[in-house]
């Protein structure tokens, strides 16, 4: 086991690969969060304490809603792993909004490097996995960071729970 015995990190995709894009009313958001919350539960009864978000649009920013509200009844941490110190700016009005609130509420925030560089958002995934021992992913196959995260996490000998973001009927 690598990393942090007790710390867990995060992938998964952003809106424009999640079927329902930015429509979290859509019945399968609703689903696949409740899957993230069982498995982050889970997580915690066994013991994991530290979660390392990356702070992306889509499932980075569920997770995180997530953790911080059953941070209020469990002995939690939660860091936010900041690929770099722009990551929002470009971001619609109200996912920054968004993003601002879960950094300010998070426990630590690590900025992995201060300007934006092509390779800032592997780089803070690699750092999530190098100091974590469980991954939580949101996959399904498809080509991106996700899969590179899931590769590097295999390599590393990462425990890791696969989530799909659709769940077969």
């Amino acid at each position: 086991m690598r990393g942090r015995p007790v710390t867990c990190c995060f992938s998964g995709y952003r809106p424009e690969k999640l079927p329902w894009g930015t429509d979290e009313s859509d019945p399968r958001c609703a689903a696949l969060k409740e899957r993230l919350r069982h498995a982050i539960k889970a997580a915690i009864d066994e013991g994991y304490c530290h979660f390392i978000c990356g702070m992306a649009r889509g499932v980075d920013l569920y997770c995180c809603e997530i953790l911080l509200a059953l941070r209020d009844e469990n002995p939690i941490t939660v860091e936010a792993a900041i690929p770099c110190l722009t990551q929002a700016e470009t971001w619609p009005a109200r996912e920054r909004e968004r993003y601002h609130a879960l950094v300010a509420g998070c426990d630590v925030e690590t900025v992995v490097q201060e300007a934006y560089t092509p390779g800032c958002m592997q780089r803070r995934n690699r750092y999530m996995v190098d100091h974590a021992s469980l991954l939580i992913a949101v996959f399904d196959g498809q080509e991106g960071g996700t899969r590179a995260t899931i590769q590097y996490a295999m390599e590393r000998g990462l425990d890791i729970v696969d989530i799909p973001p659709v769940m077969e009927s």
